[in-house]
C-alpha cells in the first residue's frame, strides 16, 4: 500500500457501469475499486478507510443472486434428487423424490400412512390407468410439489389435469381449470370441454358451452350476414358426424359441406328409400345428437326445408308432428285466438325460441329482416346511431309473404351483441334480457340504445324470438 501511496494513488469504489457485474439482492449496487489519483474527491492521500474493505467484501457477496428457497428446494430436491428417500417409476422414466413432499398429494398420502405394502418400499411401480396422462405431465405435477409457481402451457394443460386427478392435487387441477379457461378457442374448446366432464371441472364446462353459444356459428362460413343458427347447427351436425364416419378424410374446410353431401347422398343408395339415415345401423348412434335440434325452426324456411328433405337424414317421424305444429300455430294466430305470448317464462323461451343472427362488419345504417315463416309479424330491425329498433310493419313497406292485420300482436325476445378478439372471447357484450312487447300496426320501439364510444366491428347481433305461445303439451 505504500508504493500506491507513495506514487500519489488511493483506492475508491465505483459503480459499475451498466451490464458490468450483478447486484445482488440485498439492495447494494455492484462495485469494483480502481486505483485513481488523490485529489478526485475529499478524502486525504492514505484515507483507505475500512468502509472501502467491508464495502468490497459485500459487493463481492452481492454479486452472486441468491435463489429463492422455492427455487432451490425445487433445484436441489427435486430436478437433482438430493436426499432422495423414495423412487417413483411411470411410463419408463424414475423420479429420485422425498416422501414427505409427497404427502401433500391424497393419493400418496393415502397411500404411505395406510397399511397398505407401498409405505414400506423405497421404489414404487405407479399405474398410469389414464392414457391423457404422459411423462411431461407427471413431471408437472411431481415438481408442482415442490415449487411455489407452476407454470402450464395451454397444450400440456390436458395431461396434467389429468395427472393431478390421479395424484389428488386440489391446487394443481384449480390451476389447470384457471388455464382452461383462460385459452378457449375454436382448436381447445372441444378438448378442454371433453376433459372437463372427464375430470368434473364443471366451471369449466360452462365456459367451453358460452365458448360455443358465442362462436359457433360466427366461425361458419356464412355466405350472408344474416344466419339462422337452428340450420347452421344443423350443418354443423351433417359435418361432424362426416368427419365421424369417414376419419380419414383430410381435404380442405372449405370442401367439406360439399363433400359431405355427396357422401350421405351415396349412403342413401344403399338403403330403401323410406329409411333416412339416422334409422340405418351406421347413423343410429347418432340419434340423440340431432334429437335436440329444433326443427321448427328449420323448416319454417323454404329453402331450409328443402336441404332436410334432400339431405333424408332426420327420420320423417320426426317431422311430421313438426309440420302438424306448425300448421296448428298458423291457424290459431289467423283465427285470432293467438296473438303472441302472454307472459315471461324464460325456460320456455330458452326450449321454443327462435335463434338468429346479423354480422355488421363496420358502422353504419342497416335495416334487415330475418328469413323464415314468422305467422304474419314482418319484423323490421334497424341499426342506426348506435340504436336498435324494431317495427312491426303491416302497411308502410312491402313485404315478401303474407302480414296479419290483427290489431295488436306481441312478441317475446331476447338480444345480445357482442364482440370479440381473435381467440374468440367476447371482448364486449350487452343484453335486453328476455322482454315481451306489444306491438300496434307499424308500431316502432326503441329495444336497446348502444354507447359508441364502446361499440367494436365488427358487431354480432343475436336474438332469441317467439311468435306465438307455446303449446301446452
Amino acid at each position: 500500500m505504500g508504493s500506491l501511496l507513495s506514487r500519489g494513488l488511493r483506492r475508491r469504489r465505483d459503480p459499475l457501469p451498466p451490464g458490468d457485474g450483478e447486484p445482488g439482492d440485498c439492495g447494494l449496487e455492484g462495485t469494483e475499486e480502481r486505483a485513481v489519483p488523490v485529489g478526485e474527491d475529499q478524502r486525504p492521500v492514505g484515507c483507505f478507510v475500512l468502509g472501502d474493505v467491508y464495502g468490497s467484501v459485500f459487493a463481492s457477496l452481492c454479486r452472486k443472486k441468491f435463489k429463492s428457497t422455492s427455487e432451490y428446494i425445487y433445484l436441489t430436491l427435486f430436478l437433482n434428487g438430493e436426499n432422495s428417500d423414495i423412487k417413483i417409476r411411470a411410463l419408463g422414466e424414475e423420479w429420485s423424490l422425498h416422501k414427505i413432499y409427497l404427502c401433500q398429494s391424497g393419493y400418496f398420502s393415502s397411500m404411505f400412512s395406510g397399511s397398505w405394502k407401498e409405505s414400506s418400499m423405497n421404489t414404487i411401480e405407479l399405474e398410469i390407468p389414464d392414457q391423457n396422462i404422459d411423462v411431461e405431465a407427471l413431471q408437472v405435477a411431481f415438481g408442482s410439489l415442490y415449487r411455489d409457481e407452476v407454470l402450464i402451457k395451454p397444450s400440456q394443460v390436458v395431461a396434467v389435469s389429468a395427472a393431478a386427478c390421479m395424484l389428488q392435487l386440489d391446487g394443481l387441477i384449480q390451476q389447470c381449470g384457471e388455464t382452461m379457461k383462460e385459452t378457449i378457442n375454436a382448436k381447445t374448446v372441444c378438448g378442454f370441454y371433453k376433459a372437463a366432464e372427464t375430470y368434473g371441472l364443471d366451471s369449466v364446462k360452462k365456459k367451453c358451452l358460452e365458448w360455443l353459444l358465442n362462436n359457433v356459428m360466427i366461425h361458419q362460413s356464412l355466405t350472408t350476414n344474416d344466419f339462422l343458427v337452428e340450420m347452421d347447427v344443423y350443418t354443423v351436425l351433417k359435418k361432424w358426424m362426416f368427419l365421424q364416419l369417414v376419419p380419414s378424410w383430410n381435404g380442405s374446410l372449405k370442401h367439406l359441406l360439399s363433400e359431405a353431401d355427396a357422401w350421405f347422398a351415396e349412403r342413401r343408395k344403399d338403403f330403401d328409400s323410406d329409411i333416412a339415415f339416422l334409422e340405418s345401423e351406421e347413423g343410429n348412434q347418432f340419434l340423440s345428437v340431432f334429437a335436440h335440434l329444433r326443427l321448427q325452426h328449420i323448416v319454417s324456411d323454404l329453402a331450409s326445408a328443402r336441404i332436410i328433405e334432400r339431405d333424408s337424414l332426420i327420420p320423417s317421424e320426426w317431422l311430421s308432428p313438426v309440420y302438424k305444429q306448425l300448421w296448428f300455430a298458423m291457424l290459431r294466430v289467423e283465427q285470432e285466438n293467438d296473438i303472441g305470448p302472454q307472459e315471461i317464462n324464460k325456460e320456455e323461451l330458452e326450449g321454443n325460441s327462435m335463434r338468429c343472427g346479423r354480422k355488421l362488419a363496420e358502422d353504419g345504417d342497416y335495416c334487415w329482416r330475418w328469413t323464415g315463416f314468422n305467422f304474419g309479424f314482418d319484423l323490421l330491425v334497424t341499426y342506426t346511431n348506435s340504436c336498435i329498433t324494431f317495427k312491426r310493419n303491416t302497411l308502410s313497406q312491402p313485404c315478401s309473404g303474407s302480414v296479419s292485420l290483427q290489431p295488436r300482436r306481441r312478441i317475446a325476445f331476447r338480444l345480445h351483441l357482442a364482440s370479440f378478439d381473435s381467440t374468440g372471447r367476447v371482448t364486449r357484450g350487452v343484453t335486453t334480457g328476455y322482454q315481451i312487447l306489444s306491438f300496434e300496426k307499424d308500431q316502432e320501439e326503441v329495444v336497446m340504445y348502444l354507447d359508441s364510444r364502446l361499440l367494436i366491428f365488427p358487431l354480432y347481433i343475436c336474438c332469441n324470438f317467439l311468435y306465438t305461445s307455446p303449446e301446452k303439451q
